[in-house]
């Protein structure tokens, strides 16, 4: 008879991706519980804005998802804009979607990649940081910055894109194809990749509903919710673009979508790029931000992020700092599901359960 044991995992533990403590009880190697401990990177950033003006708190909020900085960052501005009754110029939305979906992709090619490697594949690591560094090269030629870009202001971007950045913004996203179409190759009916995903992680659509799980994790389970067409905001609603979706509910699932909406994010920009390239118009509503008071009440801009829908809410009462900001975001719901995955499976398929929710841990904590 096999001896029940509790074991950390984590909070060092290199394949959790950040400082998440899993205590585990097992009998022998099937888990029979797992408790996820969350905390350990706190950095209060909810409360920091609130001795912050509304500009001073502006380049925090790119660190609440340091992979999916433009994301957060418009959250936050949307909330502000829609504050002040500002309306941002169509030229400035167009570049701010594209930069998200940019952002899409080099999220979802770290997580192709590090989850590869969390099986136990090192390769597809390397492929995924080669196509993933050029984004980075776009944005800090853009921004300045490879991370955390303070890009996005109130009223639109800090500056305008040049017909030169967008040549390369199309010359990337005419090349990624290729790349993905290898990745599918490589990976796709690999055996091993198949024998640690296929029926793993069985996510069912009213567990993923009743824990509040949005995004790549709960298209995968056949809930075809997607923010970006359901409630469009900023200029979705001018482009064309399919839901990436699957009924499967497993690891395997959660893969091939994000698979899929990294070739819709590269339809979206492509038509972002022909818009700007065929459109001049101004790229930001001038604002006075440096004395910045927004009159009194509340509001709650939503995102589809790489990793679920992000909500940012600001309370005003007419002060030049925010009386409260909070912050919801998609990675902290995946967490808590977590148990309900692995529970009755093998201790060595919790990582790769884990490693399929694109879990990142400053957008848990904050």
């Amino acid at each position: 008879m096999n001896k029940i044991i509790k074991l950390n995992v984590g909070p060092q533990h290199p394949s959790t991706h950040g400082v998440l403590r899993l205590i585990t009880e097992l009998d022998g190697e099937k888990i029979l519980s797992v408790e996820p401990v969350v905390g350990y990177l706190h950095r209060g950033m909810e409360k920091l804005a609130e001795n912050r003006s509304y500009l001073q708190y502006l380049p925090m909020v790119d660190r609440v998802d340091y992979l999916g900085s433009f994301f957060t960052s418009y959250a936050y501005c949307n909330a502000v804009e829609k504050l002040l009754f500002v309306e941002v110029p169509k030229r400035a939305e167009y570049i701010r979607m594209l930069c998200m979906e940019l952002n899409r992709i080099a999220s979802h090619l770290l997580w192709l990649g590090t989850f590869m490697l969390d099986l136990g594949a090192s390769s597809p690591l390397f492929y995924c940081f080669r196509d993933r560094e050029v984004i980075l090269s776009l944005f800090e030629e853009l921004t300045g910055q490879r991370m955390m870009y303070n890009y996005f202001v109130f009223g639109g971007v800090r500056h305008d894109v040049s017909d030169d950045w967008l040549c390369k913004v199309s010359s990337f996203i005419a090349n990624l194809p290729k790349s993905i179409s290898d990745y599918e190759k490589i990976i796709t009916e690999n055996p091993i990749f198949l024998d640690r995903t296929l029926n793993k992680g069985i996510l069912k659509p009213q567990t993923a509903l009743q824990f509040s799980v949005t995004g790549p994790n709960l298209r995968a389970s056949g809930v075809e919710v997607d923010y970006r067409k359901v409630m469009p905001y900023s200029v979705y609603g001018d482009v064309d673009f399919v839901i990436s979706e699957s009924n499967r509910c497993d690891s395997y699932a959660r893969y091939l979508v994000r698979i899929q909406e990294m070739k819709t994010s590269l339809d979206i920009v492509k038509q972002a790029v022909l818009y700007l390239k065929n459109n001049s118009d101004n790229y930001l509503t001038k604002i006075n931000s440096l004395n910045l008071k927004i009159p009194e009440g509340e509001y709650t801009s939503y995102v589809e992020s790489s990793r679920g829908l992000l909500n940012c809410y600001i309370k005003s009462d007419g002060s030049p700092k925010p009386y409260r900001v909070k912050w919801r975001t998609g990675s902290y719901y995946s967490v808590q599901v977590l148990p309900e995955l692995v529970k009755g499976l093998n201790y060595n398929d919790l990582i790769a359960v884990f490693g399929s929710l694109d879990v990142i841990m400053p957008e848990v904590d904050r």
